[in-house]
């Protein structure tokens, strides 16, 4: 079901966090390989360590949940290239470090957004597959305030795309899920997640070279695309 007609009844629009709202700074990669190499696992390269983080996590989503499954990603994305497991050396450093404001960066198109919709009459919340650093992360870069509601999948049980994270934030919010729009940059956990519980649904997919009907390429479009079919800002 594409996001049209349905647009009129939104109240609320709910984000996912990672890939939506936020960015690791300068990259998984570069701090994995720098805080290793503070630990004597030198001549790592970012891109290489990157790419392991992006394939252990792809399969391994479910460890993202709790400070123990972040342990054994880690160790699973370092299989091989140390002598010690770094849930044994330096992961306490790299579970600390992506808790700070300084490891991550706010896509430059959010904050106009998150001002700008609250003035035109709709309440925000987040969904947010994450752990327990989140909603202290949150405050850190000064996003918390602009939320009425925060559903963390480490706090409900339910990671996205179960419908039940969902659920709770529609029951949050008061809201039924009819009322309620959900973006975020995965297709499953975020479209056909929120879409199977009931929600509308865009994907923000910044680097899509052909976006389709159901895609933003700038939260910029947001606030365009939610305003009623007919209505512009002109007098004419």
């Amino acid at each position: 079901m594409g996001f049209g007609r349905e647009k009129s009844r939104v109240k609320a629009v709910t984000f996912d966090v990672g890939g939506t709202l936020i960015t690791p700074w300068p990259s998984v990669g570069q701090v994995y390989a720098e805080i290793a190499a503070r630990h004597g696992v030198e001549d790592l390269a970012a891109e290489f360590l990157e790419a392991r983080f992006r394939s252990v996590w792809r399969r391994r989503m479910d460890l993202t949940e709790s400070r123990a499954g972040w342990e054994q990603l880690v160790d699973e994305a370092f299989e091989g290239l140390t002598e010690t497991p770094p849930s044994r050396s330096f992961f306490p450093e790299l579970y600390e470090h992506f808790a700070q404001a300084t490891a991550w960066r706010i896509y430059d198109d959010v904050p106009p957004v998150l001002e700008r919709l609250p003035a035109e009459g709709f309440r925000l919340a987040v969904i947010s597959n994450w752990d327990e650093r989140l909603r202290d992360l949150l405050q850190r870069l000064q996003l918390h305030s602009h939320f009425e509601t925060i559903v963390v999948s480490c706090e409900v049980g339910h990671p996205k795309p179960d419908r039940a994270i969902f659920d709770e934030a529609s029951r949050k919010l008061g809201l039924p899920a009819s009322q309620i729009l959900h973006v975020g940059d995965s297709a499953e956990m975020d479209v056909d997640g929120a879409r199977n519980a009931g929600f509308n649904a865009l994907q923000i997919h910044r680097t899509a070279t052909s976006p389709g009907p159901d895609h933003l390429q700038s939260m910029l479009e947001l606030v365009e695309r939610l305003q009623p079919q007919g209505e512009t800002d002109s007098a004419g």
